[in-house]
């Protein structure tokens, strides 16, 4: 069964912090990178975050310096720490395989900037 449940997501103010999670479903996370992907309302999805099996990381330079992305194989989770955050980085935060395999994704979780 393909699981992936996102949370942590809530309304900060600019330069506030928030840390996301997701809980996958150990088959499509063990042996596969992860990633955090955004949207953003009327733009595309795009992946901000990855992170290797044997913890690796990639980042979008408009997010390099302030997010961290984690995953703990022990509990099948991939983390997401966001500090210094801007308005624009304001979307629907999901996890997903990275490259992605599945045709499957969770529900996301709402991040809001805004003072």
């Amino acid at each position: 069964q393909v699981q992936l449940v996102e949370s942590g997501g809530g309304l900060v103010q600019p330069g506030g912090s928030l840390r996301l999670s997701c809980a996958a479903s150990r088959t499509i996370f063990v042996i596969y990178g992860m990633g955090w992907y955004r949207q953003a309302p009327g733009k595309q999805r795009e992946l901000v975050a990855s992170i290797t099996p044997d913890g690796r990381t990639n980042y979008a330079d408009s997010v390099k310096g302030r997010f961290t992305i984690s995953r703990d194989n022990t509990k099948n989770t991939v983390y997401l720490q966001m500090n210094s955050l801007k308005p624009e980085d304001t979307a629907v935060y999901y996890c997903n395989q990275v490259p992605r395999y599945v045709n499957y994704w969770g529900q996301g979780t709402q991040v809001t900037v805004s003072s």
